[in-house]
């Protein structure tokens, strides 16, 4: 007897194909079942989905392709799990097999159930041949929670104990009241204010509380996973085994990624750390969700089927009742408005204090415009950083800009390095005297001449982190550590960290005090522990502000009021070493509200007068707004669709159309000059039409 199932498969993008595709089966499927099957001339992964409530019988005469194979060894993913992939596709417009089939490891995508049942077997069974290879769904499952209850006894038996750090007044409160209520929570936590050890708790005691139980933990880098993977294995492997603690994000290999996610799916791991992508992965026994730094950007999947990983967890957490703690020492506005007790949708938890005696670093400002032409790094700023050499003391320099320039210039013709397969600019990386687009990656040599003149004096254009090590090194050459060794600068960015196991070599660096003076990117201006930083400065951070995007100024404090953390962490060491920690800032704009908010660490007043910003001008939190994007070979032909589009919703007469305001279509904004760097640009203030020009 054969059965019609109904599979999520991953159809073309822009496809007229529906969201589940019908196949026979000679048995009948467990929703949530991994298959194999024929899509046209291909064969990909599905999975099989519910019944459609308007499922419309088959056609007489029409005959269904069969089910090419089932994956054998892997329990039906979860209906919680299917809820959580359909709603995402139905809010950010994506089919339901896009969404399900990427949330899957790229290894298991590729997998043949021949290929999937060497993969599972013991090493033992490896040369053996299997008695019963037909295994289908119900003998997965049994052997699933078989092994779960073994490991489980397993470490009851040989559970260790562990002693934990003492709890401030202030984390005890907090902790409490993750305990009594039941969330969503806003962490609100200094930097330094040991956020990190209430998430350690709060996973502690969903654990305690249930033997079944699983916690995700996000962050927003990839960078920060190593070191709190550290910390949680740490505490959690001695009292529930070596396999409890898994990692997911896109730094990890293709069978290592498979592995974690077996791992969780089949509840050996009990905690997952990861980046965005961890959000969908199988956990069916969740209880809890922890998103580190909720605020950062990185969240948010930007390409393919875009959604936010911090939206999606606190829809996650109330689906199925799962407790949610978004964290951060500057949280999203959005975040910070639903925790006021005017709306109330979060429980605002406070941690203002740093642990131990650790204070907040003072915020110097350096007003440029007072400094000598095209220097740098001010004076005053460099006598304060060769000070920290001469006693042994850290300093951190903070551009986010990797490669030396963003940009190649032609005085003569105005050429300037673009890319030629999107609308940035290619970057020059000094090194390997390559040019590089840091958006769709495209890489080529410098040129020997002006590909357009023929001009050999092109010139490099603004600064990178490559640029800033060079310049530092010229200028620290004559610079003595106290054990009379020359200073050593160190940089720390996408660039300097490719190899793996590069990051945690340079991580441990630093740790050990083997630079004095680290450059880097805003992958090391938040979520690192750095002991002996006293001194971080944040050297051209002005291009920020000028961004047409509305949320530009929050994302600069947030940025800075971040790496500013990264200052005089160690109350003992800042104590023994005598010394005062500081956050200096080179502005050309020194007045600015966000700076004076940084000057007092003073986010809230900051977060208010944003809000109010908001309110007058109708931005989100207090509006909604969606973005209709259209990439194509040509502007006309992009903005003519737009335009055309513009009409189509104008004549469908489409409900409260009369409450929503459509933006007439614009070109992609250029934000790459800052106002005083650009040789020929059409800047204009922010409240006049976006630069595009370049």
């Amino acid at each position: 007897m054969s059965h019609i199932v109904h599979v999520a498969v991953q159809t073309p993008a822009h496809s007229a194909v529906g969201d589940l595709l019908s196949y026979r089966s000679d048995e009948e499927l467990t929703p949530g079942t991994l298959v194999r099957v024929p899509l046209g001339k291909r064969e990909m992964l599905g999975v099989v989905w519910d019944q459609p409530a308007s499922a419309e019988p088959i056609p007489e005469g029409i005959e269904l392709r069969g089910i090419a194979g089932v994956l054998e060894g892997i329990a039906p993913l979860s209906q919680d799990w299917r809820r959580l992939v359909a709603f995402a596709a139905h809010y950010y417009q994506r089919s339901v097999g896009e969404i399900a089939v990427s949330a899957l490891p790229p290894h298991l995508r590729d997998m043949t159930p021949e290929q999937l049942a060497r993969r599972l077997a013991p090493p033992k069974a490896a040369k053996t041949k299997a008695t019963n290879p037909k295994s289908r769904n119900q003998k997965a499952q049994a052997e699933t929670i078989e092994e779960t209850t073994v490991a489980v006894a397993e470490v009851v038996a040989t559970t260790a104990t562990i002693s934990l750090v003492a709890l401030s007044a202030e984390q005890a409160l907090v902790f409490e009241q993750i305990e009594q209520q039941s969330g969503p929570f806003l962490l609100y936590g200094s930097t330094g204010s040991g956020k990190t050890e209430v998430y350690l708790r709060a996973v502690q005691a969903v654990l305690d509380a249930n033997p079944q139980a699983q916690a995700l933990v996000m962050v927003p880098e990839i960078n920060l996973t190593p070191q709190l993977e550290e910390r949680f294995v740490a505490r959690f492997t001695p009292q529930y085994g070596k396999d409890a603690v898994v990692s997911m994000h896109s730094g990890m290999t293709n069978p290592q990624r498979l592995k974690s996610w077996l791992a969780a799916h089949t509840g050996r791991a009990r905690i997952v750390l990861g980046t965005r992508m961890a959000i969908f992965a199988s956990v069916p026994q969740l209880a809890l969700i922890v998103v580190d730094e909720e605020h950062d950007a990185s969240y948010k999947q930007q390409e393919g089927a875009r959604y936010s990983a911090r939206d999606l967890a606190l829809w996650r957490g109330r689906a199925v009742g799962a407790k949610v703690i978004l964290g951060s020492a500057t949280p999203s506005l959005e975040s910070w408005h639903a925790s006021t007790p005017e709306v109330g949708r979060y429980l605002r938890l406070n941690m203002p204090s740093r642990i131990g005696s650790a204070s907040l670093p003072r915020v110097r400002m350096v007003d440029m415009t007072q400094q000598p032409k095209r220097a740098v790094f001010s004076p005053p700023l460099l006598d304060a950083i060769t000070e920290r050499v001469k006693r042994g003391e850290q300093s951190l320099i903070l551009l986010n800009r990797r490669g030396f320039a963003p940009v190649l210039f032609c005085a003569d013709c105005s050429w300037k390095s673009d890319c030629p397969h999107c609308s940035a600019h290619q970057v020059f990386h000094k090194g390997d005297r390559t040019l590089r687009c840091h958006h769709c990656g495209f890489t080529q040599r410098v040129p020997f001449a002006c590909p357009s003149c023929g001009n050999p004096d092109i010139m490099p254009l603004g600064k990178g982190t490559e640029q800033l090590q060079e310049e530092l090194e010229r200028l620290l050459r004559n610079v003595q550590r106290p054990d009379g060794n020359p200073a050593r600068v160190g940089r720390i960015d996408a660039d300097t960290t490719k190899a793996k196991g590069s990051l945690e070599q340079q991580l441990a660096q630093v740790h050990a005090g083997d630079v004095d003076v680290l450059v880097g990117t805003q992958m090391v201006a938040k979520g690192h522990d750095f002991r002996r930083i006293t001194l971080v400065a944040a050297v051209q951070p002005d291009s920020a502000l000028y961004s047409s995007d509305y949320r530009a100024p929050e994302r600069l404090f947030c940025l800075l009021m971040q790496a500013a953390g990264r200052a005089g962490r160690d109350a003992q060491y800042v104590t023994a070493q005598d010394s005062h920690p500081e956050m200096w800032i080179q502005s050309h704009d020194a007045q600015n509200a966000v700076y004076a908010a940084l000057r007092k660490h003073d986010y809230p007043a900051f977060a208010k007068q944003q809000l109010q910003e908001r309110l007058d001008a109708g931005m989100p939190p207090y509006a909604f707004q969606a973005i209709v994007r259209a990439d194509a070979r040509t502007q006309e032909a992009a903005q003519a669709f737009l335009l055309a589009a513009t009409q189509v919703a104008r004549d469908a007469n489409l409900p409260y159309l009369d409450e929503v305001f459509i933006y007439p279509p614009s070109p992609w904004p250029c934000s790459v000059w800052p106002m005083w760097s650009a040789p020929r640009c059409c800047w204009k203030p922010p409240t006049a039409a976006p630069c595009c020009a370049f």
